[in-house]
């Protein structure tokens, strides 16, 4: 394995604990503030506006850039973010400080993609993204753990430090183990080039993929706790666990989904969301079991994450290699975009009465409206693989040299 690709691990460890971890210190952070629980909450919807913001415009603002240079620059912001948050004396500067960190988040795992994608050969490339992935499956173990036992020990803002040290790592890695032309784009880079990979159909199939089907794995998740307590019949002190047998799953999901993917891409998502419906149906018929419901938690987190090597992977390969920048980053916008949608639609099944496990149901249809665009995308790609194919074989022939005649016997006098 690549050392760079440890690094740009650290760097998703690093911005996935940002993400999640202020979910474990929203009541301190309130009460040191002073300010209400819907009000400390912009603390987490802004961040995810600020990464859908950061996915789409900061690589179209830096396409001419070498991308390991992004990468640093990138990790410089989301260090800046970290230690504004750390040092905040308000309320007010605590939000610009979680707003700076996560314009860096998108745009990271975009370009980290491509980068990630670069350093290996062309049968490891969706291994490769998983492996960078692995650092944000990680966090999404860790992260309200670690979070909670600082902000326990040593006060909220100790974690906000632990993570600007985090990011100092990972930049010094990238600085070192990263080679320059990882993911360097064929030709002159330019933001037209970029925007033209818009114009292929796969491109906007593979997106709508995207927020479909993690939409349906995080619409089923947001409201998992009430399932477990109110439905399942856990204690709540159960409830950070089960959460990290989820994570588990998530990083198992991610791992296998990567090598999978790199064998056969179109096959693994088709597999992997058509197990992720199934699951979801299982777990909202059988959630008042409690062993059925830490099983069908960790399959929920292992296919919903087994999806995404591929599906970063799939918008990058319908972009092509000289314009993969772009498309890399709006995806993962599409993923938070997905995250917003399942979890808005969850809230709006709860609110008509369905009960807890609605938001269950509406996972599975995301899901399986997913499969829905993933299996005629695959066959339409299929099918323009292979006329690409023939078209390449009958220019080739075309263009070979005609074979000499043969000299006609000479006839007998």
């Amino acid at each position: 394995m690549p050392l760079g690709l440890l690094a740009l691990a650290i760097g998703g460890f690093g911005i996935g604990l940002t993400e999640f971890v202020i979910m474990g210190l929203l009541p301190d952070v309130a009460a040191d503030f002073g300010v209400t629980e819907a009000a400390a909450g912009w603390l987490i919807t802004g961040y995810a506006l600020s990464v859908v913001v950061g996915a789409l415009t900061v690589p179209a603002l830096v396409t001419r850039l070498p991308r390991k240079n992004v990468l640093m620059g990138l990790l410089v912001l989301f260090i800046a973010g970290n230690l504004i948050s750390a040092l905040a004396p308000s309320y007010e500067l605590m939000l610009a400080g979680r707003v700076v960190a996560a314009l860096c988040h998108g745009a990271f795992f975009g370009i980290g993609s491509v980068v990630a994608a670069g350093l290996v050969a062309a049968n490891k490339k969706a291994s490769a993204i998983a492996i960078m992935f692995t650092g944000l499956t990680a966090a999404n173990v860790l992260g309200v753990p670690f979070g909670t036992f600082l902000g326990q020990a040593f006060g909220w803002r100790s974690t906000f430090w632990a993570i600007t040290i985090i990011g100092v790592i990972a930049l010094a890695g990238i600085l070192t183990l990263v080679p320059r032309t990882a993911g360097a784009a064929e030709g002159t880079p330019s933001l037209r080039a970029e925007l033209s990979a818009f114009r292929a159909p796969q491109v906007w199939l593979s997106i709508a993929v995207t927020v479909l089907g993690y939409g349906g794995m995080f619409g089923a998740f947001t409201y998992i706790a009430y399932v477990f307590t109110d439905v399942s019949g856990f204690a709540s002190s159960a409830v950070p666990w089960l959460l990290m047998l989820f994570g588990v799953g998530l990083f198992l999901g991610n791992f296998v989904g990567g090598k999978a993917a790199d064998k056969a891409l179109d096959a693994t998502l088709i597999v992997a969301l058509a197990a992720l419906a199934i699951v979801l149906v299982a777990f909202a018929l059988t959630a008042q079991s409690q062993l059925a419901t830490i099983i069908a938690l960790f399959f929920m987190g292992g296919f919903g994450f087994a999806t995404v090597p591929g599906l970063q992977m799939r918008v990058m390969r319908s972009a092509g290699s000289g314009a993969a920048t772009l498309v890399s980053g709006a995806n993962i916008g599409a993923f938070n975009l997905g995250n917003a949608l399942g979890a808005w639609l969850g809230g709006v099944t709860i609110a008509a009465g369905l009960g807890y496990t609605s938001p269950i149901w509406a996972g599975a249809g995301l899901t399986v409206l997913a499969l829905a665009v993933i299996v005629p995308a695959a066959a339409a790609a299929k099918l323009g693989a292979a006329r690409g194919a023939g078209a390449r074989d009958a220019a080739a022939s075309a263009a070979a040299p005609a074979s000499p005649a043969a000299p006609e016997p000479a006839r007998a006098s």
